[in-house]
């Protein structure tokens, strides 16, 4: 509103002005401004009284405001106590946990779908599932978000303890989100359950079997394996610790300023492949003393890293890959859950398992001379595990395996008498030292604050044809470059 100018009185509202003579100013207008002055009173009244007389009311207003500019959802904390005279898991009504996808899943999710090929058209029987009893080192059974254990035998450490120790945080983390389901677990290294041997005509469908790897030959389905919530026995961190602290020592040293060798650290005696790596002393600084007192995060100190199989897989994958350094893949016919989602050239250098030590070499040589295009590899291995290897996928990946296997069962799943309830509590509170430790540190504290990742499509045929071909041409391009390099 303007003053009185000349024999005006105006109204400016936004680009446009409206007078009237100053003798005659509009009254109608002057009685709705007084009339919004004593309504907006009213309301910061009304609002006082409110704030005063019940608080909760405004907490509860204000609560559901935040809520809707959010898709995210309030964790709900968990209690751990620990009572050593009564180990019986807790009475607790769980509930559904059914927020919306949080992300799209990475790629290598879509394998989820290959593993459960072999029993996407006839389902997956009672028979079948107790058919793979003979090769299982545990049966597990979930029935409304609880998890009972039938152990059959105890295995290497302490591989079942904390593989089981990994489900219950599934479930605490996406409380009713795992459906009722029945499995049988291999906590070994090798994959036993052979694709050939259920092709033929009348052959029964193959035994549905969990375990940490598999190859192009067997029909074992992969998960995640125990190390990812610590392994006691080599002093390893669970996965979501170190991958922190690994992180922090990357940027500490910089690639330029680490050794110009490939390093490599584990057990030589567990396969050919890795005796005949001690062979390759000019370009490679190997170690294979005891790990009680290692540290993988401060292990990042070399230009190269080695991976290499043990008897099947190796768990040391993620850590190697996590190291800013490029890392030499020994070919391996071995394949994890995740391993199969990295592509040579892009994730990592491919070396010969054939002619081991020259394939080394020329790696160290062209990383040493192309210190641009190494680094590149490195840090985009790097990179992969921090943000599609961190445990939000580890979780998710588990949560989406179990629920795709759940939807394939036959049957409804029936606790056996002879299974046992397992949860935080049975598992944690009689244990100590680091075996206790590494529990708590990776004990998931509160209900996950935001829904699963979105998980991917299947691969068609022609689609997943054409990724392993790519796949195989990327290898093949640089076993190319170094034959033209060795021959001149």
């Amino acid at each position: 509103m303007e003053k009185c100018v000349g024999n005006s009185w105006c109204f400016k509202e936004e680009e446009e002005m409206t007078c009237f003579p100053c003798n005659k100013k509009p009254k109608i207008l002057t009685t709705l401004y007084s009339g919004w002055m004593v309504l907006l009173f009213f309301i910061i009244l009304l609002f006082c009284a409110l704030l005063f007389t019940n608080s909760s009311l405004v907490s509860n207003i204000t609560t559901t405001i935040t809520n809707l500019g959010s898709n995210t959802q309030q964790p709900t904390a968990f209690p751990f106590k620990c009572n050593i005279t009564n180990l019986t898991c807790p009475s607790i009504n769980i509930t559904s946990h059914t927020l919306p996808p949080s992300s799209s899943c990475p790629d290598y999710f879509r394998w989820i779908h290959e593993d459960l090929r072999p029993w996407a058209e006839t389902g997956i029987t009672e028979d079948a599932v107790m058919r793979a009893k003979k090769e299982a080192a545990f049966r597990l059974i979930v029935s409304n978000g609880r998890a009972y254990i039938d152990l059959y035998h105890h295995v290497f450490q302490t591989r079942d303890l904390f593989t089981i120790w990994g489900i219950l945080q599934l479930l605490r983390r996406y409380p009713g989100r795992v459906p009722d389901l029945d499995l049988m677990f291999n906590c070994e290294d090798m994959p036993v359950i052979k694709a050939a041997d259920y092709k033929a005509v009348g052959a029964p469908i193959p035994p549905p079997l969990f375990r940490y790897c598999k190859d192009d030959t067997t029909v074992d389905i992969v998960f995640p394996d125990w190390s990812f919530w610590g392994w006691v026995e080599v002093n390893i961190k669970p996965w979501e610790v170190l991958l922190k602290e690994i992180k922090k020592e990357n940027e500490k040293l910089k690639w330029i300023d680490r050794v110009p060798y490939a390093f490599w650290k584990g057990n030589p005696y567990v396969s050919g492949k890795r005796q005949e790596l001690l062979n390759c002393n000019d370009w490679v600084k190997e170690s294979h003393k005891g790990f009680k007192n290692s540290n993988l995060a401060k292990q990042c100190t070399h230009r190269y890293k080695i991976y290499i199989e043990g008897r099947s897989w190796s768990v040391s994958e993620k850590y190697i890959l996590a190291c800013d350094s490029p890392t030499l893949f020994v070919n391996t016919r071995f394949q994890d859950f995740f391993t199969r989602g990295l592509i040579p050239g892009h994730h990592y250098w491919p070396i010969q398992d054939n002619d081991m030590c020259r394939s080394i070499k020329f790696a160290v040589d062209w990383g040493n001379s192309h210190q641009k295009e190494a680094q590149t590899i490195g840090k985009t291995a790097s990179r992969f595990m921090q943000e599609e290897m961190n445990m939000d996928h580890v979780y998710d990946y588990m949560l989406h395996l179990l629920t795709e296997y759940s939807k394939l069962l036959k049957y409804k799943p029936v606790v056996p008498p002879s299974a046992v309830e397992y949860c935080l509590e049975s598992m944690a509170c009689p244990r100590n030292g680091l075996e206790r430790s590494f529990m708590i540190d990776s004990m998931v504290k509160s209900t996950h604050d935001k829904g699963p990742c979105a998980m991917p499509p299947p691969y068609d045929p022609g689609e997943l044809q054409e990724f392993l071909q790519m796949k195989d041409n990327s290898t093949k391009k640089i076993q190319d470059l170094q034959k033209k390099t060795l021959q001149h």
